[in-house]
């Protein structure tokens, strides 16, 4: 119980930290769109989504080093941490120089053979490839220093940086607005220079607080370690590249096909899927060191249960949000937007249906990498990755529309799931038959029934404030019921009281001095 206390309070953290970001971020995203225009939103997004890409690269390394800290963790081998850091600190530069090889190179073709760019914007399209460059090697040096804040669980150094970052993200926003010249190249470089300022933030607070952060490399290396991290970064290296292409790939697909402007719409939509998604992706960043930890210390049987409890109320988180975004979204985006850039709305749509079917498997990636043995996953899941690209491509070449992409790519999710589902009972036994029963049959049913009840309003009144609130409101009730008595089992449903319960019973002794205090 006392893990599920500290999930609790890292879940409360991050839950304020989401709140301030998503309202800071949607508003930002509103003052950029208006301020370079649609054609030049959309050019940021085709060659900045290099940057997204690369996120997926730095979670990829974060993960394995954080796998392993975790691991000694559970094991309370602290000398080992220390040499975990150090031995992914001379990987992470190695990485680092490749990947500047790489991109160079890369970059030139891409610009200038493959991306359908207007000539008139190539050379601000260049500009901003060369920031992104700077502050992607700036990422990856920092991962273990990320590893090292997540696998400690600071979710309250977390949530201060995130809030931090969305703040200056508005001031650049606002200053963007109001900037003469070359809007696009300002804010490539503004985004820059920002991430490269909170990577020395995390250096510098780690190397400070964290023992284990002691930059030693002669002193800590060991042979044996940076083979086991690099080869198990390298299989998840090649998971999330072939995951990492597929996302990047759509962009260029799109592009290609149909231009700029049904780019624009997929920076919109990947903007409101990711702020949605950080309402869910709080309680795995809270669960995922326990889920580790717990494979460390040998107790398997608590891992599997946070994995389902895990997986089905992060579903939950989500579905609290989407139901009415996925009813009303052609409002939203009206309510949000001055101008909304053709296709959006059923780019959203789609792409928040697709996060819903990849949801409910999350927790069991990060159990099988817990495990470690994740040779054979990643190779059918790089296999698996492949095809969508082929199969929209042919899509486009056959004259479908650019949202036929979304079809494709939640068939995809569908098939990885599936691959997800065989490995974690090959390597941890996870009872199949019970997880498709309790988790994804009981979270899809849910949705349903909630989806029909929350739609409801659509057929008596127009679009429009009042209607919204009452989706909403409907959405809320009809999911509170229906979660509780059908989405949780009995002894799920205890679980969960006495996860509140041991909750609040902290705050209670001083909700009573406060009183006290005033009476």
């Amino acid at each position: 119980m006392q893990a599920a206390k500290r999930i609790a309070k890292n879940t409360a953290i991050l839950y304020v930290r989401m709140a301030v970001t998503v309202l800071i971020s949607l508003y930002s995203t509103r003052l950029i769109l208006g301020s370079l225009g649609t054609e030049d939103f959309g050019l940021f997004n085709v060659v900045g989504g290099l940057i997204a890409m690369l996120g997926f690269l730095n979670a990829c390394m974060a993960e394995a080093t954080q796998r392993f800290m975790s691991y000694a963790q559970g094991e309370g081998d602290i000398a080992k941490i220390k040499k975990i850091f150090n031995v992914s600190i001379l990987l992470h530069f190695i990485i680092a120089s490749c990947l500047l090889l790489f991109l160079e190179i890369s970059g030139y073709f891409f610009l200038n053979y493959v991306l359908n760019i207007p000539p008139d914007r190539l050379h601000a399209a260049q500009a901003i490839y060369q920031f992104m460059i700077i502050s992607t090697l700036f990422t990856v040096i920092s991962v273990p220093y990320d590893a090292v804040i997540n696998a400690r669980e600071n979710m309250f150094l977390f949530a201060i940086l995130g809030i931090f970052e969305s703040a200056l993200k508005l001031i650049i926003a606002f200053a963007i607005f109001q900037a003469e010249g070359d809007k696009l190249i300002l804010y490539g470089s503004l985004m820059a220079i920002l991430s490269i300022l909170l990577l020395f933030i995390r250096v510098y607070y780690c190397r400070k607080t964290y023992d284990e952060c002691e930059l030693a490399i002669k002193k800590h290396f060991d042979s044996k370690l940076m083979k086991e991290l690099s080869v198990f970064a390298g299989w998840s290296l090649l998971g999330y590249s072939t995951g990492m292409m597929a996302f990047y790939g759509q962009g260029i697909l799109l592009n290609i096909f149909f231009g700029t402007v049904a780019n624009a719409a997929q920076g919109v939509a990947t903007q409101v899927s990711g702020q949605l998604g950080t309402f869910a992706h709080i309680l795995l960043r809270a669960l995922n060191p326990t889920i580790a930890k717990s494979e460390g210390s040998g107790d398997r049987d608590a891992m599997i249960k946070t994995v389902m409890f895990g997986s089905k109320i992060s579903y939950y988180l989500l579905i609290i949000l989407y139901i009415p975004m996925i009813i009303e979204m052609p409002f939203i985006l009206k309510l949000w937007l001055k101008d909304v850039p053709e296709f959006t709305v059923i780019f959203c749509q789609l792409l928040l249906v697709r996060n819903l079917v990849e949801q409910i498997f999350l927790t069991l990636v990060t159990a099988i990498s817990a495990v470690g043995n994740i040779k054979k996953y990643q190779l059918i899941g790089a296999f698996i990755s492949i095809f969508p690209l082929l199969v929209t491509y042919l899509v486009f070449d056959n004259g479908y529309p650019p949202y036929a992409l979304y079809y494709v790519y939640i068939l995809y999710s569908v098939a990885m799931a599936a691959n997800i589902l065989y490995f974690s009972n090959q390597l941890f036994q996870l009872p199949v038959n019970a997880f498709l029963y309790n988790v994804a049959f009981r979270c899809t049913l849910t949705t349903i029934i909630c989806l029909v009840i929350a739609a409801l309003p659509l057929l008596v009144l127009d679009p429009g404030l009042y209607r919204i609130s009452a989706v909403s409101l409907l959405s809320l009730l009809s999911f509170l019921m229906i979660a509780w008595n059908i989405g949780l089992s009995a002894q799920e449903r205890h679980d969960a009281g006495q996860l509140v319960n041991h909750f609040l019973s902290g705050y209670r002794p001083k909700f009573r001095r406060l009183i006290n205090h005033y009476l």
